[in-house]
């Protein structure tokens, strides 16, 4: 697994004021836009919490912060991993979100999503992405 570039995590890092003032705008537009565009994704979501897009906005904001120490983000990552296999995550539902989530961020801050900072979130979204994968696919062979 490779590392993140420096530029993304000063990027992602400085983002985190927006992410926290217009997550949850952010979150509520990304489920939006994937339920449209993937409607398959739906049943993913059936049990979720009436407050997921908050959860996720935090969980958002919260990679932002640590995004240098991600270390600190192990319990969440692991339990986002468990919970991913117990709904039915898989691989290829990433880009999907993924597409969704860049095209929400670009959506909810307009000019201020610069190019440089689309490219940022892409990349630090298919990181932490390829960690989740990983866990998730030890889990599902587990099962």
């Amino acid at each position: 697994m490779g590392t993140l570039s420096s530029q993304t995590i000063e990027i992602c890092k400085a983002t985190a004021p927006v992410i926290a003032e217009h997550g949850e705008a952010i979150t509520t537009r990304m489920y939006e836009i994937l339920f449209n565009d993937y409607p398959e994704t739906k049943a993913l979501f059936s049990d979720a919490p009436e407050n997921q897009h908050k959860k996720l906005a935090a969980a958002i904001l919260a990679y932002a912060e640590n995004i240098d120490n991600l270390a600190a983000l192990e319990g969440a990552v692991n339990a986002m991993a468990q919970r991913h296999v117990a709904t039915g995550v898989k691989e290829e539902h990433y880009p999907m979100v993924g597409v969704s989530l860049l095209q929400a961020i670009k959506d909810v801050l307009g000019d201020a999503a610069t190019d440089e900072v689309l490219e940022a979130w892409k990349e630090a979204y298919f990181f932490l992405g390829d960690v989740l994968i990983a866990k998730e696919k030890a889990l599902y062979a587990n099962a």
